[in-house]
């Protein structure tokens, strides 16, 4: 049994203006379903997160909705998935999404990528979970926000013992790898070890 079995993944409800993300999201999609890695995500039909989906989907994989009523019609519901949850709120979302995750993968996408990627980070940095968060930076897509978290510890506020616990992958390929050595790892020293890893 794989050490991660399912992986919440944050990314846009657009599509950017490479095609290379949409190729990325499709191969991160293909390669969870061939590994029996389903996946957890927002619900929706658009953008990079109806392209992972109906990936994971497409090569015979399970997949998680969730989605909040106000979203339904706004990110068009993707119907064919396995299990869709209607929640009331955002809150709830999230909380559903982290508690049905393994781990975290968050691709390219606007704020709402970076709230929920961001709040991942805070939990683990505030010791609530250990579970692995890793960044797909595709095109270095997120060097201007690891180049602010250097910042942030340059000048004293991501203080020794809060450091943060992140892996960043460049190649779609990487991604699942490097969450399984993560877990590995985490497995091996315990809950209360939280790694820092970034490049």
């Amino acid at each position: 049994m794989p050490a991660i079995r399912s992986i919440c993944v944050y990314c846009g409800s657009g599509f950017g203006d490479d095609s290379v993300f949409a190729e990325n999201a499709a191969a991160l999609g293909r390669a969870m379903a061939e590994q029996s890695i389903s996946l957890v995500y927002g619900g929706g039909n658009v953008g990079l997160m109806g392209t992972v989906a109906k990936a994971v989907l497409d090569h015979g994989g399970f997949v998680t909705g969730i989605i909040p009523e106000f979203l339904k019609s706004r990110e068009k519901l993707l119907e064919d998935v396995q299990e869709t949850l209607i929640v009331p709120d955002m809150h709830t979302r999230k909380r559903l999404m982290f508690e049905k995750a393994d781990a975290f993968v968050a691709l390219p996408g606007g704020i709402g990528t970076l709230e929920e990627l961001v709040e991942q980070m805070t939990w683990a940095q505030l010791g609530r979970h250990t579970k692995p968060i890793l960044m797909l930076s595709t095109k270095g897509f997120w060097k201007p926000l690891l180049n602010l978290l250097a910042h942030m510890r340059n000048e004293g506020f991501i203080r020794p013992g809060l450091e943060l616990n992140y892996l960043v992958a460049e190649q779609v390929e990487d991604v699942i790898p490097m969450l399984e050595a993560s877990a590995r790892r985490i497995g091996l020293v315990g809950n209360e070890d939280v790694i820092e890893q970034h490049f």
